[in-house]
């Protein structure tokens, strides 16, 4: 078994590979995240009785809950890449959202089940507190702790291919969209929710703000690295957030103002999101022929 110290097995102590600890707090935010994702998008109408707080209407769940399910896909992908270069924009990632998702729940502790009549809401409400007074902290600590360990030099010549100067163009876009839409949401909820095609609380918003900002963090990291093989994880939580959050609209789509200006900015939005996420993965794949071929 992989221990983190010293005389843990050649395997482990590669400067690359994610420490054990990492490692430990992927496999938790995978659980914590399918959990998140059952009671946001599958049970999304009875977020009154099963979940931490009343979300209304169930649209907002199920955006929470599709968020959650991309953040899972991400963090099974970095566990299994089991490599530093591979598992940092996950992880810096996750630890804003994590983070800013503590702030959110502080600022509204009044809206939370601590005193509903369901065990299973009270027990939903403690729990949550808990995790994101937790996980925040230890998520800074693994990412800090694993920044400083020295990576190793390239161990084949192989050279970064960088990705297209239009991509490069629409993930700098899309995070700067994406960057303001969270900055709004969260520091101004109620001026901000205006312009959201459903309505939203303040609790709510800055939630939403919070997966928003991790997305135009993940966007923009894709856009500092450049290089093809770093963006495959990133590209396939993009492919499960714009489906997810179609098939809400499908499913939970009543409160949704369609036909509006919001309504049709959202839904490009989302489109474009999902085109992204497959043109990454198309050059991903791609990339990956050509090495292959190359004697």
């Amino acid at each position: 078994m992989a221990v983190d110290h010293v005389g843990a097995p050649a395997q482990d102590a590669r400067p690359d590979r994610l420490r054990p600890s990492t490692r430990v707090l992927l496999v938790a935010f995978v659980c914590l995240t399918l959990v998140a994702t059952n009671q946001l998008f599958v049970l999304a109408r009875r977020t009154a009785t099963l979940f931490s707080w009343t979300i209304q209407p169930p649209l907002s769940a199920a955006f929470l809950g599709a968020s959650y399910a991309a953040g899972c896909v991400l963090s099974v992908l970095a566990l299994r890449s089991r490599s530093w270069l591979d598992a940092r924009t996950p992880l810096v990632t996750v630890l804003v959202f994590a983070a800013l998702t503590l702030v959110a729940t502080l600022l509204h502790l009044d809206r939370f089940h601590f005193h509903a009549p369901g065990l299973a809401a009270v027990g939903a409400a403690w729990v949550w507190l808990v995790v994101y007074l937790v996980v925040p902290v230890a998520l800074l600590v693994v990412v800090v702790r694993q920044s400083r360990v020295p990576h190793p030099g390239p161990t084949s010549p192989r050279t970064p291919r960088t990705l297209p100067a239009w991509l490069l163009g629409l993930l700098g876009l899309q995070g700067l969209v994406l960057g303001v839409a969270a900055v709004g949401l969260f520091l101004a909820p109620a001026a901000a929710a205006r312009w959201w095609p459903w309505t939203l609380t303040p609790l709510t918003a800055r939630m939403i703000a919070a997966w928003l900002a991790a997305l135009a963090v993940a966007a923009l990291l894709s856009l500092r690295e450049r290089d093809v093989a770093r963006v495959r994880i990133p590209a396939v939580a993009y492919v499960v957030f714009g489906l997810l959050q179609l098939l809400a609209l499908v499913l939970y789509g009543e409160a949704f103002a369609r036909g509006s200006a919001a309504a049709t900015v959202y839904v490009v939005a989302l489109v474009v999101a999902l085109g992204t996420g497959v043109t990454g993965l198309a050059l991903v794949a791609r990339h990956r022929r050509t090495a292959r071929e190359t004697p």
